[in-house]
């Protein structure tokens, strides 16, 4: 399925998570939090400006990024996972 977010919102599949520590305790599904770190999909048109000008985002698809643990809206997109937000909710890019 091809998804295109309005205006200053983006599409992010998150990373997957360990499935074990680094001492080698295997973390049950019940255990395990949300990662807050994922790749970016798609991207809107850019942030409407009150002078009718759009302002083009800084991220762009295949950024890895980093974004608040309850931030978005979740969504699946062909039976995956996916957090549809506002470029503003991005709190930083990796690498």
């Amino acid at each position: 399925m091809k998804i295109r977010p309005l205006q200053d919102r983006v599409v992010i599949k998150r990373v997957d998570v360990e499935e074990k520590t680094k001492g080698g305790i295997i973390i049950p599904d019940a255990a395990k939090e949300k990662p807050v770190e994922g790749k970016v999909v798609a991207v809107g048109n850019g942030k409407a400006l009150s002078n009718g000008s759009l302002r083009p985002l800084d991220v762009k698809v295949g950024d890895r990024v980093l974004f608040g643990k309850y931030s978005g809206t979740e969504v699946k997109l062909d039976g995956e996972e996916h957090v549809l937000l506002r470029e503003d909710d991005i709190l930083a890019v990796v690498g």
